[in-house]
């Protein structure tokens, strides 16, 4: 059958959607685009002071994947950066369609969130530097894709998963009672009853559960050799990297460990290993209910990332293969959603604020979120968010372009109708904050603070989850 494309609105939402009823024989290709950025970027985010860019760990990448059934072709890119503006991302797949033909709506383009790299967010701060970064990581991400379709060829696909609950802990944690009036937020509120990373003392429980699953797509060329390997992982970053350092972080070592674990150093075309973000906007890897840990610089995130490509490589070598009959499909669309903007009281408490730094000083809590509410002020009143959703075979790959807590992501893969081959990669196609579920905004917490980090309605959540199972329905009856 023919392959085809229509629009159809769901719910006010248009998606638009491109399938193909017979799936043909497989393609792939793999390649990694450099972008490291040069010394003197900035490195600080909407709420962290991290300073310039003064040194290379490691170095970063835009690692891209690139499949094919003949008909329809789905590009992934994992971009180590710590998050990413639709804007920028869109400029990419602008250039992307110029020079591959491949839609927008079929390219997924995620950030990893590592906190030791540039936050590419448009008007971030007023720096030439920056400015220039964000131009040259959308050239660079389009040339990844670019170099992946000029290899593509004829490949074999297999797909599985693994537990691993040593590294996922909820960071969000109720705290006992006597403890929630010592629990002051950055605007004077006392009482919140969940604290981010709230050290060991007072806890109840974690706030929220985590998502305990790797996911792994493994591809091999037609000989089966290795060609390529995207996971996804629902673990927030490491870190242990010394400020203005820069690092891929745990990432980055999964995906140099995969070429050792699976024998492929020194194939060509070069193997390509990819772990995206999965849901982990609430979950990192310490675990408050233990003694605490020393760490030396670097030694944690290698630990975490050779761990996790041992037994992804392990898994990769140990499935079975397809070349035939893997249909390819990808639905998406925009998703319109409230901002939660300031009130007069807040914005009159933010203009007293005094502004004020010392030299060498950095700004305090109370004046980063005075200064994040008046952003907010100027914000619209409603956001157009994209929703992506692909698939694979009988697996889907959900997509949402913000940092999602872990039961989101649970919910998204229990409510999907495809029987549990299903995973989602959070900070995809853009950045639009946290997005905590309902309930947790009267719990409080650093993850629920109105500013540019989470602005979204409190309401999102279970919107997006709802827009996503449509997409999801859709692609599932098309096949």
């Amino acid at each position: 059958m023919m392959k085809w494309q229509f629009l159809l609105l769901v719910g006010g939402m248009v998606l638009g959607m491109a399938t193909d009823a017979s799936g043909g024989t497989l393609q792939a290709g793999a390649a990694t685009s450099n972008i490291t950025p040069k010394m003197g970027v900035p490195l600080d985010g909407l709420i962290m002071q991290i300073g310039p860019a003064k040194d290379v760990h490691d170095e970063l990448f835009a690692r891209c994947l690139v499949l094919g059934d003949g008909k329809t072709k789905l590009a992934f890119v994992v971009v180590d950066n710590t998050m990413v503006s639709r804007e920028v991302l869109d400029r990419a797949k602008v250039e992307i369609e110029k020079h591959t033909g491949i839609p927008p709506g079929q390219v997924c383009l995620s950030a990893t969130h590592t906190h030791s790299t540039p936050r590419a967010v448009v008007d971030l701060v007023d720096d030439e530097l920056h400015r220039e970064y964000l131009d040259f990581l959308a050239s660079r991400i389009a040339d990844g894709v670019r170099r992946a379709v000029n290899r593509m060829a004829p490949a074999k696909i297999a797909w599985g998963s693994f537990e691993e609950p040593r590294f996922v802990h909820n960071r969000r944690w109720l705290v006992e009672e006597n403890f929630r009036a010592m629990n002051v937020n950055p605007f004077g509120e006392k009482g919140e009853i969940v604290k981010m990373n709230p050290g060991r003392d007072g806890l109840e429980k974690p706030a929220g559960p985590v998502d305990t699953e790797v996911f792994v797509v493994s591809i091999q060329n037609e000989e089966g050799v290795p060609l390529a390997l995207l996971s996804a992982y629902g673990l927030h970053y490491i870190g242990g990297v010394p400020g203005g350092t820069i690092s891929a972080d745990y990432y980055g070592v999964f995906a140099e460990q995969l070429k050792q674990e699976l024998g492929a150093g020194g194939v060509s075309p070069p193997f390509v290993g990819m772990m995206a973000n999965g849901t982990s906007g609430d979950v990192n890897a310490n675990d408050l209910s233990q003694p605490p840990a020393k760490f030396s610089h670097y030694e944690r995130m290698t630990q975490v990332g050779t761990e996790l490509a041992n037994q992804a490589a392990a898994l990769a070598q140990s499935l079975e293969y397809r070349d035939e009959g893997i249909t390819l499909a990808a639905s998406s669309g925009e998703l319109e959603l409230g901002v939660r903007k300031p009130d007069a009281k807040r914005l009159a408490w933010a203009e007293q604020m005094p502004m004020e730094v010392e030299e060498g000083k950095r700004l305090s809590r109370g004046q980063i979120y005075a200064r994040e509410t008046k952003f907010l002020a100027s914000y619209p009143d409603r956001v157009k968010i994209p929703l992506q959703v692909f698939r694979i075979g009988d697996l889907a790959i959900a997509q949402v372009p913000c940092e999602v807590f872990a039961e989101t992501g649970l919910k998204i893969k229990a409510d999907s109708p495809f029987s549990g081959a299903t995973f989602t990669i959070e900070l995809a196609n853009g950045y639009f904050g946290y997005l905590p579920p309902e309930p947790q905004f009267d719990w409080g917490g650093y993850e629920t603070w109105p500013a540019r980090s989470s602005f979204l309605e409190e309401a999102a959540e279970s919107k997006i989850r709802t827009r996503l199972a449509e997409m999801l329905a859709e692609l599932r009856s098309e096949g």
